[in-house]
């Protein structure tokens, strides 16, 4: 492989291999719900199992592979029964395993819940929401006021709600595939496997630097043409193992902006739950709109993992060439500028371009991986609606 020159291309894979390792304590692990959690329904002692899904990395080297799985218990919940009442998990983590069978003992406390509804308190507990405090508990309240003096009235109002908002479920509810962060409270004395199966460099990377720099770096917006997102990903394959790599890693379709899509929006919005499909903004690419849009959300619409995928013209080693833009929406805000509610992205994209990465290497079906530097790209800019956005600057280039 070239180093030191403007072609250089990163290998970001290894091939498998066992290395006795002390993991410290802090060391973040990235973890996906195997099995289903819920408030109303779990018990002390309940067991639940969880899939690492992203390598760890420890002393600035990989020391556990995605795969592993981590089995613990639930030590304490609380249901929501009433509108003002607030849920509450509470979990542990006992085990690390990887698939030849090594186990460890592992101390760990929950740290974050991707795209949730829920917050973590410093014991690492799980605090739901408040239904009382969504929208469709407020408007509960507002017609039991009216009530008081206008009781036809107020009835016809909650028919009116009815037919239109559903109550919310303040129970914590995750399903499998709902994904978290741990970090160690001890250290871990690891002795399986490291990394996953091994992926090559994309071949030949002269070659590959010249598609990549050749492609367009931003994103703009349909009216008035204002730069917006940057491309961050490169796939090689056809539409079809697309598709399914990332189906496979529980990524939905965006809906269509339409009507009904902006009517059940407003829904997820008021009462304060996730909208699977919930259609994304139109940016163009070389004046295109995407061909692929995918998301991967959990209880909220205010927060979800997605990405825009355009087919570019011409191929490479006989692949089809997609570029993509990868963000990580986690807020919504006012824009005065756009006069519409929009969602804020974690500046630091490169996270997000490797969170793609890490799902994608998940479900066996990458041949080839490279990061591929660009050359004129600026590495502080900000989208069309005024976030930050800071990367390094490099495109992941998958082969399937």
């Amino acid at each position: 492989m070239k180093t030191g020159s403007r072609s250089s291309v990163f290998l970001l894979a290894a091939a498998v291999c066992c290395a006795a390792a002390r993991i410290p304590p802090g060391t973040p692990i990235q973890i996906r719900l195997v099995t289903e959690l819920n408030s109303s329904t779990a018990k002390a002692g309940q067991k639940f199992e969880a899939l690492v899904i992203a390598p760890v990395v420890a002393n600035g080297r990989i020391v556990m592979a995605a795969g592993t799985t981590v089995a613990g218990h639930v030590t304490q919940a609380t249901a929501a029964v009433k509108p003002d009442d607030q849920a509450m998990l509470a979990l542990a983590f006992d085990e690390i395993r990887d698939s030849h069978g090594v186990k460890a003992a592992v101390a760990a406390k929950l740290t974050s819940i991707d795209n949730a509804r829920e917050s973590i308190d410093s014991e690492g507990r799980i605090q739901g929401i408040v239904a009382s405090k969504t929208g469709s508990g407020r408007l509960d309240q507002g017609i039991n006021k009216v009530a008081e003096k206008y009781p036809d009235f107020a009835g016809i109002l909650g028919a009116v709600k009815q037919a239109v908002l559903k109550d919310t479920d303040a129970n914590i509810d995750f399903k499998p595939g709902v994904e978290m962060t741990v970090a160690l409270t001890k250290p871990l004395e690891w002795n399986g496997a490291a990394s996953v199966a091994s992926v090559s460099a994309i071949e030949p990377q002269e070659a590959l630097f010249q598609l990549v720099n050749r492609q367009p770096f931003r994103t703009e917006t349909r009216d008035g043409a204002r730069p917006s997102d940057v491309t961050n990903l490169m796939f090689l394959g056809n539409e079809r193992e697309i598709e399914a790599a990332f189906q496979k890693e529980g990524w939905s379709p965006a809906a269509k902006l339409d009507p009904t899509s902006k009517l059940e929006t407003f829904r997820a919005l008021a009462e304060q739950r996730g909208y699977q499909e919930a259609p994304v903004s139109v940016l163009l690419l070389a004046g295109q709109p995407p061909d692929l849009v995918y998301e991967k959300s959990n209880d909220t619409f205010a927060a979800r993992h997605h990405l825009r995928i355009w087919r570019r013209p011409g191929s490479f080693d006989g692949h089809a060439v997609w570029v993509a833009s990868a963000t990580h929406d986690t807020g919504i805000d006012f824009s005065e500028q756009d006069r519409t509610f929009i969602h804020k992205i974690d500046s630091h994209i490169d996270l997000e371009r490797a969170k793609v990465v890490s799902d994608l290497l998940l479900t066996g079906q990458v041949r080839g991986l490279s990061l591929v530097q660009r050359a004129d790209l600026p590495q502080n800019m900000f989208n069309a609606t005024g976030d930050a956005l800071m990367t390094d600057g490099a495109m992941a280039v998958i082969q399937f």
